[in-house]
C-alpha cells in the first residue's frame, strides 16, 4: 500500500468513530521511512516555542500583578467611578526585566499625583534576585568574567556586561568582609598557616602583595579558614600582625604552627601563641635537600630521606637521620648533609602528638590544595588593580570552598589527642615550647 493510501485511510479513520483497519500502521508497527519524514519534528522549534511561552506566561502575570498593584493604590479600577477612588491612572511606560525566563517587558503604570512604588519589583532593578545571585555564585566558584557573559547569553539570552558583573561583586565583597571578620569560637589545636604571592598594578607597574592564610583543625576535628589577610611581605611584621589579627579575634588553645620555614614566622608564632610548638613542613623540607642534590640522585636521596619520617618514634627518626647524613656525606652530598642536620629537627616536634595525627600535621599539604584554589581561580585575572581585590577574591574562593562538605567532614579524630593528654596529664608531663631555629646552625633553640 502506498504511503498517500495509508495517509488516506488513516484520515477517514481519525474522522470517523470505527476502529483502524487490520493493515494499519500502530504504535507497536515500526512507522516507515517515509511516513516519519511526513511527520517529523523540528525540536529546536518547539523548544523556542515552549520558551516564548513560558516568557509570555511570565510577562503577562507580572503585568497582570502591576496593574492589580495600581487599582489598589488608586482605590479603583481603571475606568471605574468610585466614592473610594484617591488617583486615577496616567499611562504606562516600559521595563525591560531579565528573569530565569527570559527577557521580559513590564508596563508599569503611571499615576497622576501618586507615586507608583511597587512591591513587585524594586525600583531601578532590571534583573530578578535569583539571577543576580546565579551571575555572582558563578564569578565566585571561579568563572572568570568573560565566561560569566557567554553563560548569561546562553541561558537568558541577554549578555550581561563586565562592569555589570563588577558592580554585583561588590555587594558581595562586604558579605566576604563579614566573614573574614568574624569572631572565632572554641578551640583549634592545630593551625596551618602559608602565603601566597599575587600580582598586582601600582603606579602602572606590576608587583607582588602576599596574601596570608591560615586553616585551623578544631577540637571536634574539622578544618575551617580562619583567616585571609593581606601582607605587605611575607616578613615577620607581616605575620606578627596577621597573628595578633586572628587571636584578637578569639582564636585560643593552639598546640602546633605547621608552615615552611618562611622569613619571620616562626618567631611571629613564638610571640604570639608562646605555648604552642612549630613544625617544620616536611615536604618543604625535602624539596629543601633535594636541591642540593644532582638530578641523577635525587629519587635515591628522596627514598633514604623518607625513610626518617617511617620511624616508630623521635628517638629513632634522629638516629635515622643521622645515618642518612653519614650516608649523604659518604656520596660527597655534603651540601644535603648539612641541610639535613641542620633542620631535621624542626621537622619531627609532630612526634609529640597521637599517631593517628602524624601523616596530617607534619605537612602544609592541607594549605597547598587550597593555595591551588586561589592560583586557578587568580590566573584568568592577571594582575589586579590593588590589594584589596586580590585579598576579596581569594577570600571570595576560599570562603566558597569552606561553605562545601570541605568544612564539614571530619579531617581528624581529636579523641586521639584527648586519651593522649589524659596519659601525659596522669605522668606528670606537658608540652613542649615552640621550637625555632637556632642561629649557630644547630637543630633548634627554645624560645
Amino acid at each position: 500500500m502506498s504511503v498517500p493510501a495509508i495517509a488516506g485511510r488513516l484520515g477517514e479513520a481519525l474522522m470517523s468513530d470505527s476502529p483502524l483497519p487490520p493493515d494499519a500502521p500502530t504504535a507497536a508497527t515500526p512507522p516507515h521511512t517515509p511516513l516519519r519524514a511526513a511527520f517529523a519534528v523540528d525540536d529546536r522549534q518547539v523548544q523556542a516555542h515552549l520558551d516564548h511561552v513560558v516568557r509570555q506566561t511570565v510577562e503577562q502575570t507580572l503585568n497582570a500583578l502591576l496593574d492589580a498593584e495600581a487599582d489598589a493604590l488608586c482605590g479603583g479600577k481603571r475606568y471605574e467611578r468610585s466614592p473610594d477612588r484617591v488617583d486615577t491612572r496616567a499611562g504606562t511606560y516600559d521595563r525591560t526585566l531579565h528573569t530565569t525566563a527570559g527577557e521580559v517587558t513590564l508596563k508599569v503604570p503611571r499615576l497622576r499625583s501618586l507615586p507608583f512604588e511597587t512591591q513587585i519589583i524594586e525600583r531601578y532593578r532590571r534583573r530578578q534576585s535569583s539571577v543576580e545571585e546565579a551571575l555572582v555564585e558563578m564569578y565566585l566558584a571561579g568563572v572568570s568574567t568573560r565566561r560569566v557573559e557567554d553563560i548569561t547569553e546562553a541561558l537568558w539570552g541577554t549578555r550581561v556586561s563586565a562592569s555589570t558583573v563588577s558592580e554585583l561583586n561588590q555587594k558581595v565583597y562586604e558579605r566576604i568582609d563579614a566573614w573574614r571578620g568574624r569572631p572565632i569560637a572554641g578551640e583549634y589545636p592545630y593551625l596551618f598557616v602559608d602565603g601566597i604571592w599575587l600580582k598586582r598594578t601600582w603606579g602602572g607597574e606590576v608587583r607582588n602583595v602576599a596574601v596570608l592564610v591560615a586553616v585551623g583543625v578544631s577540637a571536634a576535628g574539622h578544618r575551617d579558614i580562619l583567616a585571609v589577610q593581606e601582607g605587605s611581605k611575607e616578613d615577620g611584621e607581616s605575620w606578627l600582625t596577621f597573628f595578633r589579627h586572628v587571636k584578637e579575634r578569639g582564636l585560643r588553645g593552639v598546640r602546633m604552627v605547621t608552615s615552611d620555614k618562611c622569613l619571620g614566622i616562626v618567631e611571629a608564632a613564638a610571640a604570639v601563641f608562646p605555648d604552642a610548638t612549630w613544625q617544620r613542613c616536611v615536604v618543604h623540607f625535602e624539596r629543601n635537600i633535594l636541591s642540593t642534590v644532582p638530578r641523577e640522585k635525587m629519587a635515591e636521596v628522596a627514598t633514604m630521606v623518607k625513610a626518617i619520617y617511617a620511624s616508630e618514634d623521635r628517638p629513632a627518626a634522629e638516629a635515622k637521620a643521622e645515618q642518612v647524613a653519614a650516608k649523604l656525606d659518604a656520596m660527597r652530598l655534603s651540601s644535603a648533609a648539612k641541610v639535613l642536620r641542620a633542620g631535621v629537627g624542626e621537622t619531627l616536634c609532630y612526634f609529640a602528638f597521637p599517631q593517628g595525627h602524624w601523616r596530617r600535621i607534619r605537612t602544609n599539604n592541607l594549605l597547598e590544595r587550597l593555595m591551588k584554589e586561589i592560583r586557578r581561580r587568580t590566573r584568568v585575572v592577571g594582575a589586579f588593580p590593588d590589594g584589596h581585590s586580590a585579598v576579596m577574591l581569594a577570600a571570595a574562593r576560599l570562603r566558597h570552598v569552606a561553605g562545601t562538605d570541605w568544612g564539614e567532614r571530619a579531617y581528624l579524630d581529636m579523641k586521639l589527642l584527648s586519651e593522649q593528654d589524659g596519659k601525659t596529664k596522669t605522668a606528670g608531663e606537658g608540652n613542649g615550647p615552640l621550637v625555632a631555629p637556632a642561629s649557630n646552625g644547630s637543630v633548634g633553640a627554645v624560645v
